[in-house]
């Protein structure tokens, strides 16, 4: 799973997602992109689960670019535990994003499998998104 190699500060506040994303909203790489319609954090997890499903479907064929990477510390605290002790224990690592940031890309594979591919990678996702096409948004 994608985590940093190293934070200059252990954790983190929660922070606020308003607005569009400003950078990172174009297909740069590829020739085709999984765009994100809503707001929200995506986990290492959920970028592992749909990086595995992309290329289970392309059978290792193509080229995929992860444009997102979980550098936001979540911390939780134990089950059952009372309130008050201090903030909890770094749990997991979130990517936050805003609608309109590029997830994926995908070139050297036909049309037909990029958006296939890119669809059962969307399922894997805990936000809305779409697929688009090199100078198409």
């Amino acid at each position: 799973m994608l985590v940093p190699r190293r934070a200059k500060y252990r954790k983190q506040q929660r922070g606020s997602m308003k607005g569009i994303a400003q950078r990172g909203t174009r297909v740069s790489f590829g020739e085709y992109g999984l765009i994100s319609e809503g707001t929200g954090w995506i986990t290492a997890r959920q970028i592992e689960a749909a990086r595995r499903s992309i290329t289970h479907y392309t059978q290792r064929g193509g080229r995929i670019w992860i444009r997102i990477f979980p550098d936001k510390p979540i911390s939780k605290k134990p089950a059952e535990v009372r309130m008050g002790g201090g903030k909890g224990d770094v749990s997991e690592f979130v990517a936050p994003v805003r609608r309109g940031r590029m997830l994926f890309e995908m070139g050297g594979v036909t049309r037909e499998v990029a958006m296939e591919a890119l669809r059962l990678a969307s399922h894997k996702l805990g936000i809305k998104t779409r697929v688009v096409e090199k100078g198409h948004l």
